[in-house]
């Protein structure tokens, strides 16, 4: 399988381009790429290029965009991933590397009443993003919010169909069941651990939003998350 790289837009200029200096070692220390070979380079907005190199440094490689492609491993409508910031930082970074993976287009770093941290890593969990998105064969790089709580996140999105994932009380539907047939944008809510809290699903039901359960066992955060995305994505990957 081909490996990518990823050079930001600002480095591709009137068909030429310029890899970073890491995706440059990697290339041409670790997988011994030279001037002539043909790679692949995503530039994270969408973009997928066959680049020939013609320059390779020690930090600099310099190449030809040869033939260009768009939106290559990207989903057909926008799902926004909003999730509940959790406590133990690896979990939260496994949970951003496989969102990627699943085709989140959008993710929210959630802060909730019974949210454990407030708090991320911006920069580390974008140089995941950017790993996942490479490794997947994606030509856009997800957007990564602030931190936001749900009822700024409910508003900012009402364009999308808005599901909370919520393990107990009435009026909720299986998630399965929810998103079947429906092709547009979704935004799906996770609480932290512990969950939403009675106030949370009250605005989100005053919102407009979907109460839906993942089935009868308690699932943590993350799993639950990814659960969710899996489904949705599954479930268009049907419709095509």
């Amino acid at each position: 399988m081909t490996t990518a790289f990823y050079a930001p837009p600002d480095q591709f200029r009137q068909g030429r381009v310029v890899l970073p200096p890491n995706e440059t070692r990697h290339a041409v220390r670790a997988l011994r790429h030279r001037a002539g070979d043909e790679i692949v380079v995503v530039d994270g907005v969408g973009g997928w290029h066959h680049v020939r190199l013609a320059q390779t440094g020690q930090d600099q490689a310099l190449g030809t965009v040869v033939r260009s492609k768009r939106e290559v491993g990207e989903p057909e409508a926008p799902l926004v991933l909003a999730v509940g910031v959790l406590q133990k930082r690896g979990r939260y970074e496994t949970l951003v590397e496989k969102a990627v993976e699943l085709g989140v287009t959008t993710l929210v770093p959630l802060v909730t009443e019974r949210a454990e941290r407030h708090h991320i890593r911006q920069d580390r969990l974008r140089k995941i993003m950017v790993a996942a998105m490479k490794q997947c064969r994606r030509s856009r790089l997800p957007t990564l919010t602030t931190p936001r709580s749900l009822a700024q996140v409910l508003v900012r999105y009402p364009r999308l169909s808005a599901f909370c994932c919520h393990e107990s009380g009435t009026g909720r539907q299986a998630l399965v069941d929810a998103v079947r047939a429906r092709t547009a944008g979704m935004l799906l809510a996770v609480g932290p651990e512990g969950g939403f809290t009675p106030r949370e699903i009250d605005l989100a039901r005053r919102a407009g939003a979907g109460l839906v359960q993942l089935g009868p066992r308690r699932l943590r955060t993350e799993t639950a998350a990814l659960a969710a995305t899996s489904a949705v994505m599954l479930e268009r990957a049907r419709m095509l």
